[in-house]
């Protein structure tokens, strides 16, 4: 009998760590890390099926010019949330480059995000740049 409950056990665990791993690889969420100058640089992986979102709080009439270069079309968008609503500055699907620049209408957290519906994998080059408040 104990042997029986140490494999249910064993089992139960394999399973969790089988759902937690699916769970956070369908997903990269990535918090803005600004440097010194105001910039932030990631190179980023996205799996076929599977998405990257990199998101940052911003108060209101932040400006941030922003880039991407991906090796496959993507889909982008830039996206916040007011409430149950979501909101899309930009939006376009299979583009593998893009810039922008993002004026915050108001205090909300921002996500650049790309989605790989393609059969391979691809890589993105990120660059955002933070510029002054406008008045």
């Amino acid at each position: 009998m104990l042997k029986f409950h140490a494999i249910t056990r064993m089992a139960t665990f394999v399973a969790l760590n089988v759902l937690a791993l699916s769970a956070t690889s369908h997903a990269e969420l990535i918090d803005v890390k600004w440097n010194s100058e105001g910039k932030f640089e990631r190179t980023q992986s996205i799996a076929p099926g599977k998405f990257v979102e990199i998101c940052e709080s911003l108060p209101k009439e932040s400006v941030v010019n922003w880039q991407f270069k991906a090796s496959t079309p993507l889909n982008f968008n830039v996206h916040f949330h007011q409430g149950k609503d979501v909101a899309f500055p930009e939006k376009q699907d299979g583009v593998s480059e893009r810039q922008g620049t993002l004026v915050t209408p108001s205090k909300e957290d921002y996500c650049w995000m790309w989605t790989n519906k393609g059969d391979s994998p691809s890589s993105i080059l990120v660059l955002l740049a933070k510029e002054p408040a406008r008045k």
